[in-house]
């Protein structure tokens, strides 16, 4: 009997696999590491053969914890970040730098060496940027390709196949060439509410009218929740599956954590709209679902049918936050290394000042967290971070201000995203949140307290791994369709909601927040 999922989750160091039954009950989870090359502060490269064995120790390691046969395992799911995978006319990889590793064959997600190619995309003007905030994105795969174009004709001239990650691997797990609606609307400017939805002007107008042919892109994808195929005998081998396992069209990793978290809902369509996803990790995704095409500047967006049939989805974001905060540690002197430990450190610490100076703890420093560009709300790969307000103060109680004033900025972002969102015609009162932010006490106090939001924690660590095994459940029969699916596997959440004793605090912190943005814009038009 089939009736288990195995789901695997590809973020930016790691593959992560989970065994799942129809409930959502997880049976085993396995991690390994990912290799990442940093040729250059604005250049991330990995190695999709070195990702595609994690992902076979992974699942191979979590089903022998599951302590299940291969027979019972109905359907292997996709996620992974929106990183471009390069390959040749026989499907061996293409070195995306040149060079003679030719293993370093993706360029990552968070990847900004496509900085003007993607002004030269937006400099264009087409309509079809309405879909994008009006603004393309280094991290879309547009400009990526426009750089590689430009910058390794070589390369390009060889080139036979350009996957986004989560399709990669179900190329390799299946052979099939299919591709994802998810992957291809949201990072590929696919318009698929279009009879034609690769647009050849746009293509033409920045130089990629060459793109689908070389890259084997079809004009067909699939839809999240379809099956792509089953297995091959030598994908099964490596995995330690079988070839009767179905494999589900991939999907971007915040999508399946949207999905992890706001599946129970897909079936309520008021209930749906007032909700919000946010996936917090090394950066953030703020997920939000419309029955109507609504456009905004600096949001991701609107998409036709990324997720959930019928729908559109709008996505806004910061490039580092997580991150942020590992940054902050990192470059102290007072700092470290980022591990959980030393995070746990200085919240301690935070938490012991708070209660020594109440509302006065490092009032007066300030921050603006674009230290890798703003995402959103104002679409400007280009921005930096500011920090006002500091001393000559070099201990570890100054490393500790930073931190809580960095998290507070984190946080102020957030609100500034939702209020955005609230003009184009959002009517967003819930945060549903997943993703490592939630084992960091300071951001979860922080994103009720400051939005003014409802807050859900799901009851699992896991509900990316959790959201892309809902999928895989509905491609391998087991549900039939997502709403199904996402009500059936919810494990249900904690609620936690603002305190209104802190509300004016936070108001006066956003209203500095604000400021800060049009001094430094200030700053950056005097000649």
């Amino acid at each position: 009997m089939r009736d288990l999922i195995v789901a695997v989750d590809i973020g930016t160091g790691s593959a992560r696999a989970g065994v799942f039954d129809r409930s959502g009950a997880l049976f085993g989870r396995a991690e390994q590491p990912i290799a990442m090359r940093r040729p250059s502060a604005d250049r991330a490269e990995h190695d999709s053969e070195n990702i595609w064995e994690a992902v076979c120790t992974a699942v191979k390691a979590a089903c022998a914890v599951a302590g299940v046969p291969s027979a019972r395992v109905a359907a292997l799911g996709i996620d992974a970040t929106c990183s471009l995978v390069v390959r040749d006319t026989a499907g061996a990889p293409l070195a995306v730098s040149g060079g003679e590793e030719a293993r370093w064959d993706t360029i990552v997600w968070l990847d900004h060496r496509a900085l003007k190619e993607a002004d030269l995309c937006t400099a264009t003007e087409h309509p079809l940027l309405a879909h994008s905030g009006r603004v393309m994105s280094p991290e879309m795969e547009m400009p990526k390709l426009m750089w590689l174009k430009r910058n390794r004709p070589e390369e390009w001239a060889r080139a036979g196949y350009f996957f986004d990650l989560a399709d990669f691997i179900t190329w390799r797990s299946t052979g099939s060439n299919a591709r994802s609606r998810g992957t291809l609307t949201a990072k590929w400017n696919y318009l698929s509410h279009e009879a034609q939805p690769w647009n050849e002007s746009f293509l033409k107008a920045i130089g990629l009218e060459d793109m689908q042919q070389r890259g084997s892109l079809p004009t067909e994808t699939l839809a999240v929740g379809e099956a792509v195929s089953r297995l091959t005998a030598e994908a099964a081998a490596s995995l330690g599956l079988d070839t009767d396992c179905v494999v589900a069209a991939g999907l971007i990793d915040a999508y399946a954590g949207t999905f992890g978290v706001l599946g129970p809902f897909t079936g309520e369509p008021d209930d749906l709209e007032r909700k919000l996803a946010l996936i917090g990790g090394t950066s953030s995704c703020i997920v939000a679902f419309s029955r109507e095409k609504r456009f905004g500047f600096g949001m991701w967006g609107p998409y036709y049918e990324a997720v959930l049939p019928g729908w559109w989805l709008v996505e806004g974001g910061q490039s580092a936050t997580g991150a942020l905060l590992d940054h902050l540690l990192r470059t102290h002197s007072a700092g470290g290394e980022p591990t959980a430990a030393n995070h746990a450190r200085v919240i301690a610490r935070i938490r012991e000042l708070q209660a020594e100076e109440g509302e006065d703890f490092a009032t007066r420093l300030h921050v603006l967290p674009d230290f890798h560009g703003n995402r959103s709300p104002y679409a400007d790969p280009h921005a930096l971070g500011v920090i006002s307000g500091l001393a000559l103060d070099a201990s570890f109680d100054g490393l500790c201000r930073l931190y809580w004033r960095a998290s507070v900025a984190i946080a102020l972002g957030i609100r500034h995203i939702l209020d955005k969102l609230g003009e184009g015609g959002y009517p967003l009162d819930t945060l549903h949140v997943t993703g490592g932010h939630v084992r960091n006490p300071l951001l979860m106090e922080l994103y009720r307290d400051v939005t003014g939001c409802r807050v859900v924690v799901p009851e699992t660590n896991d509900a990316v791994l959790l959201g892309t095994a809902m999928v895989a459940a509905v491609a391998g029969g087991l549900y039939p369709d997502l709403p199904a699916a996402g009500a059936g596997m919810y494990p249900g959440g904690r609620e936690y909601h603002p305190d209104p004793a802190r509300k004016a605090s936070y108001d006066r912190d956003y209203r500095r927040f604000l400021a800060l943005y049009r001094h430094r814009a200030e700053l950056e038009a005097i000649d």
